[in-house]
This record gives C-alpha cells, structure tokens and sequence, in this order.
C-alpha cells in the first residue's frame, strides 16, 4: 500500500501528470494526422468515382449522354456514414445529370483531367467537392464539346476513420502509460532497498553511537547522504565530548575552592573574637572571588569551542582604543597588586574583529601578566603596525620557561613552582579566541627577564 506521504506516490504522480499532458498533445497531433490520411483515402475514392463517370460520358445522335457505371454506384452504397452528391454539367452550366444545385467549379477553362478539390459550403454543411473539366468529342460537329464531372461527400466518414485512429491510438499510449507507471513502482521498490537497508542499520545502532557509517558499499547517491549524516553525527560527538570535558573542567575547578570555603566557613565559626571572624570571612570572600572567576573562564571557553556554535561576525576594530580602554579598566587591579601597568603605541591599527572577544583576550593577557609578574613589576600593553597588525602585553616577571610554552596553553595547567593563585584557563581563552580570529600567539622572552605575549593579527586586504 502506497501511504499519502510516499516518495513512490510522489514519483508516480509526477510522472502521470507529464505523462497525461504528452498523451493529450499526442491525441491531437494523432488526430490531426488521422484526418490527414482519412482525406488521402477518401479524395483517392472520390477521384477514381469521378473517373468512372468521366468514362460513360459521350455524344450519341448529337446529345449528350452519361451512363453512371456500377463501380461508382458501388462507392456510393460503400459509404454509409456519409452521403454523397454528383453532378455532370456542360461547360456553358446545362445540367446533364445529377444534383442540380450543386455548386459549379470556381475555376474557369482549368486544364483537362486534372482533379480539383475544394471544401465548399452545400445543404448548410460543408462538403469535399472534387471536379474534372474533360473533352467529349461530337463526331457529327467534328469538335469537342466540354463537361464537367464533380463528385463530393459529406465528411462523417473521415471524421469516423480518424476518430477510430484516434481511439485505436489513445488505447494503445493508455496501456503503455500504465505499463511505464507499473515498470517505475517496481523498479522504484527495488531502488530503494539500499535506502532501506540503510534506515535498518541506523535503527539497529546503540544509544549513543555516532561511530560513522561505512559508506564503501553504498551506491553512488546514497554516499552525499551518509556523508552529510557522518558529518552531523561527528558534530554532536565533538559537541558531547566538548560538553563532558566542560563538566569534568567544571568539577575539577570549583572542587578546591569549595573545600577551601568549607573549610574557612567552618574556622570561622569556631572563632569567638570578631576581628578573627571577619579575618576569616574576608579569606573567604577571597576565595570566592577566585571560584568566581574561574566559573567565568569555563563558560568563557565553553563558548569558544569549535562546535559551540559561536557566530563570529568580524568587523574593523581600532585596536589601539580598544586596548587602551582595557588598559585603564585594569589600571585599579595592577594598583592593588603594586604593579605599574603601562600603554604604548605607534600610530592607528584596524584589525579585523568583534570587539566583545578581542576585549576579552586583551583583559586575560593583562590579568595574567599583574598575576604571575608579581608585586613591583612593570606590565605594558603595546599595540604596534609593523611588520604587521600585533598587540603585544610585557612583563618583567619571572617568565615562563622555554620547555614550558607549549603547555601552557592547555586547560588547568600551571607552571611548576608557581605560587600565584590562578586557573590556568587565562591563555587557553586567548588561544581560542586568537583562532577565531585567524591570528597567531606568540610566547617570547622580554629583554632583561620577563613574559612577552604577542597576538600576531591577519593585514587587512
């Protein structure tokens, strides 16, 4: 059973509409046609009629006589849808014989035996008329006199031979329709095995396995098919692998300083003198501060995931204010941690971003620097045009060793010996934000000792 929604009824119904469409247009060339040859057939009896009766003209004691032969009279009776008309008349118009009001030959002095047809009005009908102008020779004058055959006939009987091609035609393309139809829903069933059997293995497959589909064996059109179910299916893994990385992140970030606060909360209580209690809950708050910011960092890089779904729509963006700008909103973090914070530049630089991201990146750079530079030092936001479009940040810290720059741009990880309270999330979001932005990250050593990180953008065409 064929279902409304099938792709075979579809396939039929676009077939059968085009099909009845052409077999319309084919009735009415094939009529056309049938009408054609039932002329043929029929001016062919009408001129061997009109023949027969050019041949029993002759003058006999002067007069003119006719003898209709049986063959003609045959044809006659022959025809028993249409009815037929004759006239034989002299030149001058004397009726010799025949319907007299038939309407005489529009053309005048035509050449002898030679057959003219014409579709004329009679009898409120039109009629094929044939006429023959011919000789008949008077032995007694010793000249020849000139008559007029003409037959014609209604066309009931062409009408009928074409309608019965018509019909005989119409019959035989109906049952090749339906013998084309039935060939395409048998071979459309057979078709589309392959897409069933392939509906049958998707169904068999476990919950939760986007392994991908052997496509080797598949026909040719079923693979951009797989393909495209490959590739969504290599989407939501990433996607869950993305999202579970993110909840074990989560849990080892947040796992700590829960324990920390606990335990705070819990000392806190324990004391009895107030400044002891708000000793304790400033540690807290402390701590806090740096779940906090840590839960803002793993949603951060949650977001800026390849498969997140993150739109970046990239504009030009003045570098230079958009990095002073962040400059003096960390102007208040690097006092309190005793640190000169700084900005330079050499001239206008437009970089091709989104100014929400690049705000982002350039305030994870800072951060990290006032952290790990430590108290005293100096850090340098630097925003530069040559050799092309970079925005550097410079500390005079302690720096990061060469064997370890590779590792810091992976999610928790922290240089070994380093004190400074931190997730180790602050360059994996600048990483994945630099790539997002087609540009690269550069770790180098400042001159005198020190970090120097810089952000290599693409040159606007």
């Amino acid at each position: 059973m064929i279902k409304p929604n099938s792709l075979r009824l579809h396939l039929l119904v676009w077939l059968f509409v085009p099909l009845l469409a052409l077999l319309g247009l084919d009735a009415w060339f094939t009529y056309q046609r049938a009408m054609s040859a039932a002329n043929v057939a029929f001016d062919r009896m009408l001129y061997s009629s009109a023949r027969a009766i050019s041949e029993g003209v002759r003058v006999q004691d002067g007069d003119i006589v006719v003898d209709i032969p049986y063959f003609a009279l045959e044809m006659f009776e022959a025809n028993a849808e249409g009815r037929v008309f004759y006239r034989v008349s002299e030149d001058n118009g004397r009726q010799l014989t025949g319907y007299q009001d038939l309407p005489r030959p529009a053309v005048a002095n035509a050449e002898f035996y030679r057959p003219w047809y014409a579709d004329v009005p009679y009898r409120d009908e039109t009629i094929r008329l044939l006429s023959i102008r011919q000789p008949v020779y008077d032995l007694l004058t010793a000249r020849n006199r000139i008559v007029w055959v003409q037959v014609g006939e209604t066309p009931e009987s062409r009408r009928e031979l074409a309608r019965d091609i018509l019909i005989g035609a119409i019959q035989q393309e109906a049952i090749l329709i339906v013998l084309a139809l039935a060939i395409v829903l048998v071979a459309t069933n057979r078709g589309l095995r392959p897409l069933r059997r392939l509906s049958r293995q998707v169904a068999r497959r476990e919950e939760g396995d986007l392994s991908p589909i052997d496509e080797r064996e598949l026909q040719t059109e079923l693979k951009p098919l797989v393909e495209a179910l490959n590739q969504y299916m290599a989407r939501q893994s990433r996607m869950l692998t993305a999202r579970r990385r993110f909840f074990v992140d989560a849990a080892h970030q947040l796992k700590t300083p829960l324990a920390v606060m606990q335990a705070q909360a819990e000392l806190a209580l324990r004391e009895e003198t107030i400044p002891t209690v708000h000793l304790q809950v400033r540690q807290l708050l402390t701590t806090l501060g740096h779940a906090s910011h840590g839960v803002k960092q793993l949603l951060s890089l949650s977001r800026l995931e390849p498969d997140s779904g993150l739109v970046t729509k990239l504009q030009p963006v003045d570098l230079v204010m958009l990095a002073r700008e962040v400059a003096m909103e960390w102007v208040p973090v690097a006092r309190r941690w005793q640190v000169d914070l700084g900005f330079e530049c050499d001239g206008e630089v437009i970089v091709s971003g989104q100014p929400g991201l690049l705000h982002e990146l350039i305030g994870n750079l800072v951060d990290n620097a006032i952290r790990y530079a430590g108290s005293g030092k100096h850090v340098t936001v630097r925003v530069s045009a040559t050799p092309q479009p970079c925005l550097a940040v410079v500390d005079d810290g302690p720096g990061v060793p060469a064997t370890e720059r590779e590792n810091v741009f992976k999610r928790f990880y922290r240089v070994a010996g380093v004190s400074v309270e931190g997730s180790g999330l602050g360059l994996p979001i600048v990483n994945e934000i630099a790539r997002l932005h087609d540009a690269d990250v550069d770790l180098t050593d400042t001159p005198g000792g020190g970090l120097t990180v810089i952000i290599y953008f693409p040159v606007l065409s």
